[in-house]
C-alpha cells in the first residue's frame, strides 16, 4: 500500500459500512451497560441486597452501577494502549467480547439468597469488567469513523458511534418494558430481570460478525508504516497533550451528568418519588432516547458547517437553562410532565454530544489518539456520570429535587468554560495534529 493510499478516506459505500459497524458496536456495549442501570434501579436491591431494606438496598445497588465509572478511565488506558500500538480493529473486537461475557455472566449468576455475600461481590467484579470494556469502546469506535471519513464530513460520520447511547437506552427501556408487560412483578423479580442480560449475547454475536469484517483505519496503517507505533501511549498523552485531555474531559462532563441523571436516577425517581407506574417510566424512557438521538444527529451534522466548538458551546448553554427548569416540570408529577422533563434532560445532551465524536479525536495525533480521546471521554464519565448522580441522591432528601437541577446547571457552566478554553477543531485538524507531533519528535 502506498503512502497516499494508506491515508486516503474510505469510499462512500465502505464508509457507510464502517459507520454502521461502529454504531452497532456502541449500541451493544451501551445496551449492556444500561440494562444493568435499569435493573439496579428496579430489582437489584431485592435480589442482591435484600437485608438492607428498600432505600439502603437501592442506594447500594446504584452504587454498584457507579463502580463501572471508576473502571472506565482504566479501560481507556488499557485498551487505548493496545489500540494505539496494535490497531483499532482488534482492540474493538476484544472490548465487545469482554462486555458480552460480563453481561451474560450477570444474567446467569446466583442471587444472595443462593450463595450469600459472594453474590454482590461477584456482581461488583463483573460490573468492573463492564466498565473496562466500555472505557475502551468509545474511542476506538469513534476513530473507525473519524480516521476513515472524508475530512469535510467527519462530523456526519462520527455521529454514528454517538448514537450508541441514545439507541441503547431506548432499546434497554423497551426490553424491560416488554418483560414488565408480559410477566408479573413477582416473576420479573424472580427471573424476568435476567432475560435482557442473557438475550444480549445475540446482539454481541451480530456485533462480532460485523466488526471482524472491517479493515484497520487508513490513518493508523499510514502512521505505523511511516513513524511506527508509540511504545507507551499514556506517557506521550500526558507529556505532549495534557491540557487537551483535561479540557476535553471538562467540556464533556455536563453531557454525562445530564445523561446519567436521565437514564438511571430518573428511572428510580419516577417510580419511587412520583409514584408513576414502572411501565409508564420505561415507555417514556424510549421517548427520551429518541429525542436524544434526534438532537445528536442534528448537532453532529451541523458541526461540519458551523464548527465543533460552537455546537458544544450551544449545548452547554442550553444545559444551564435545562438544569433550572427540568425538575420543576418533572415534579408536577404527571406522566406527561415526567416525559417532558426527561426529554428536556436528554435532549440537551445531544446538542453537545453529537460533535464530540469528531472534536475529541481532533485534539490528538494518530500515535496516541485512541488513548488521548478515550481518557478525556472517560474522565468526564467519572465526574459527570459517576459523581454527579451520587451527589444528587444525597441532595434530594435535604434540599429537594431543585438542588439536582442547580447542580446540573453548575456543572454545565464548568463545561462551558472548558469548551471556550479549548482550541477550535475542524476538517484539517487530524493532519495538523500529526504535523505538530512530528515537529516535536
Amino acid at each position: 500500500m502506498t503512502h497516499a493510499a494508506a491515508g486516503s478516506p474510505a469510499q462512500p459505500r465502505s464508509m457507510r459500512r464502517i459507520a454502521m459497524a461502529s454504531m452497532t458496536g456502541t449500541v451493544i456495549e451501551f445496551y449492556d451497560f444500561f440494562i444493568y442501570g435499569t435493573a439496579a434501579a428496579l430489582v437489584f436491591n431485592k435480589v442482591f441486597f435484600p437485608e438492607l431494606g428498600a432505600a439502603a438496598g437501592t442506594a447500594l445497588a446504584l452504587a454498584t452501577f457507579g463502580v463501572a465509572f471508576v473502571a472506565r478511565p482504566f479501560g481507556s488506558i488499557l485498551f487505548g494502549h493496545f489500540g494505539d500500538r496494535l490497531g483499532r480493529k482488534g482492540t474493538l473486537v476484544t472490548t465487545l467480547m469482554l462486555m458480552g461475557f460480563s453481561t451474560l455472566a450477570i444474567g446467569l449468576m446466583p442471587t444472595t439468597a443462593t450463595i450469600g455475600v459472594a453474590a454482590p461481590i461477584i456482581l461488583v467484579v463483573l460490573r468492573i469488567l463492564q466498565g473496562l470494556a466500555v472505557g475502551g469502546e468509545w474511542a476506538g469506535a469513534t476513530l473507525l469513523t473519524a480516521e476513515n471519513s472524508p475530512a469535510t464530513a467527519r462530523g456526519k460520520y462520527a455521529l454514528y458511534p454517538q448514537l450508541g447511547p441514545s439507541v441503547a437506552f431506548a432499546l434497554a427501556s423497551a426490553t424491560f418494558l416488554v418483560t414488565a408487560l408480559t410477566m408479573s412483578t413477582e416473576a420479573f423479580a424472580a427471573w424476568g430481570w435476567r432475560v435482557p442480560f442473557i438475550a444480549s449475547i445475540l446482539l454481541v454475536g451480530v456485533g462480532l460478525f460485523v466488526r471482524l469484517k472491517l479493515e484497520e483505519t487508513a490513518a493508523f496503517q499510514d502512521k505505523k508504516v511511516t513513524t511506527g507505533s508509540t511504545r507507551l501511549p499514556i506517557a506521550e498523552v500526558f507529556t505532549a497533550r495534557p491540557l487537551a485531555v483535561f479540557l476535553g474531559a471538562g467540556s464533556t462532563t455536563a453531557v454525562f451528568a445530564f445523561f446519567y441523571i436521565g437514564v438511571t436516577y430518573l428511572t428510580t425517581y419516577g417510580t419511587a418519588q412520583l409514584g408513576l407506574e414502572r411501565t409508564t417510566v420505561l415507555a417514556l424512557g424510549i421517548v427520551g432516547g429518541l429525542v436524544f438521538a434526534a438532537t445528536t444527529i442534528a448537532s453532529a451534522i451541523l458541526s461540519d458547517r458551523l464548527g465543533r466548538r460552537r455546537l458544544v458551546v450551544w449545548g452547554n448553554v442550553a444545559s444551564v437553562v435545562a438544569g433550572v427548569i427540568a425538575f420543576p416540570i418533572i415534579d408536577i408529577g404527571t406522566a406527561w410532565s415526567f416525559g417532558l422533563g426527561l426529554s428536556i434532560v436528554l435532549g440537551v445532551v445531544g446538542i453537545a454530544y453529537g460533535p464530540i465524536g469528531a472534536q475529541l479525536p481532533e485534539l490528538f495525533p494518530t500515535r496516541f489518539r485512541y488513548t488521548g480521546a478515550g481518557i478525556s471521554y472517560n474522565l468526564a464519565g467519572v465526574l459527570g456520570g459517576g459523581v454527579v448522580p451520587l451527589i444528587s441522591a444525597a441532595l434530594v432528601p435535604v434540599y429537594g429535587s431543585l438542588a439536582i437541577g442547580l447542580l446540573l446547571a453548575a456543572v454545565s457552566l464548568l463545561s462551558l468554560a472548558c469548551t471556550l478554553a479549548m482550541p477550535r477543531t475542524d476538517a484539517g485538524s487530524l493532519d495538523e495534529q500529526d504535523q505538530l507531533a512530528a515537529a516535536t519528535v
